[in-house]
């Protein structure tokens, strides 16, 4: 893992993301007519082995729905995810089932995503099962590891889920994810359920994990205070785009987006002498049934131009490594 905010030298991504679209098929009120949801909306990026890619934006903006797309757990409408060469589009479902040991999944809610018939012990050893990895005996040996490293007593193994609290539960849903051996593991908001503590407690497990097992994370939060302890660089997303990309301390220091400074203005400020502006959005966030010509933010941005109602704006890198769709910067 590199240290945030740190220059890095020209490598090929473990996973490249280029033009990618999810868009859905909705009925109007009327029943008649219907509309395109454009939850993903032309999104580009990339990932490199060992780092974690932050993605945040507030409810409803795609960020999710882009990390299911990945794993085809959503189909996508247009582009390409390139994985160790391989477009993870064009496989066939036999080719993607024996490569998901490699790509997994952290849910957000941390008790849907168990089986709450199932032990803890018989939700690790699933995976396994699955991949056709171990005997039964080495599964179970497994699964207890598993329970070692990320910190739950041995006893948890006959649990059900509802015998867990909630930051136990998610600790499963990392080790279930982990007891693989993935590469890339795409985190849903994996600490949005749980409180400041247990988020703390969880956000340093995953980071101790990823040095120890060489994991690669794709992080999506919508609080940019959580992804900025996590990520070496961040992408911010806004109504299906990615508006701003960079190393997490040039986001923090010189962040470029309208939309970026109004995130970074609602992270709580510890020192209680040094006063911070808050920007408060005035209206609603867009319907993506019905988002607006031109730039999607212009809408509630304070500093629009007719430039930014009738045309989109192109990313464009504006310092190294630091890319922003903008026509103000």
């Amino acid at each position: 893992m590199t240290v945030s905010g740190e220059s890095r030298p020209v490598a090929t991504p473990l996973l490249q993301v280029n033009g990618l679209k999810t868009y859905y098929t909705a009925k109007q009120p009327n029943g008649f007519r219907k509309a395109v949801v454009k939850a993903v909306d032309d999104v580009s990026f990339r990932i490199y082995e060992g780092e974690t890619y932050g993605l945040v934006g507030e409810s409803g903006c795609g960020k999710s729905t882009l990390g299911k797309t990945l794993l085809r757990l959503t189909e996508p409408t247009a582009g390409e995810a390139v994985y160790r060469e391989r477009d993870l589009f064009r496989l066939s479902r036999s080719e993607l089932r024996t490569l998901r040991q490699e790509l997994q999944i952290v849910f957000q809610d941390p008790f849907s995503s168990l089986n709450p018939r199932r032990t803890i012990g018989k939700t690790l050893e699933e995976p396994l099962a699955i991949h056709g990895i171990g005997t039964p005996k080495e599964r179970t040996e497994r699964a207890f590891g598993m329970l070692r490293t990320v910190g739950l007593p041995a006893e948890h193994y006959y649990r059900l889920p509802h015998e867990l609290s909630g930051g136990q539960r998610q600790r499963i849903g990392l080790g279930r994810a982990l007891i693989v051996n993935p590469k890339i593991v795409i985190c849903d908001e994996p600490v949005s359920a749980l409180d400041v503590i247990i988020q703390s407690q969880m956000i340093n497990l995953m980071r101790q994990l990823q040095a120890e097992l060489k994991l690669t994370y794709l992080f999506i939060a919508h609080d940019i205070g959580v992804v900025r302890h996590i990520s070496d660089r961040i992408g911010v997303m806004y109504l299906g785009k990615i508006v701003e990309e960079a190393p997490v301390d040039s986001l923090f220091s010189t962040p470029l987006h309208p939309y970026t400074k109004v995130l970074l203005s609602a992270v709580p400020n510890p020192d209680p002498v040094r006063k911070k502006e808050r920007i408060i959005l005035q209206g609603e966030p867009p319907s993506p049934l019905d988002p607006p010509a031109g730039c999607t933010f212009h809408t509630r941005c304070p500093y629009a131009t007719e430039l930014c109602r009738n045309t989109p704006p192109p990313k464009r890198e504006a310092a190294p490594d630091h890319f922003v769709a903008c026509h103000l910067t």
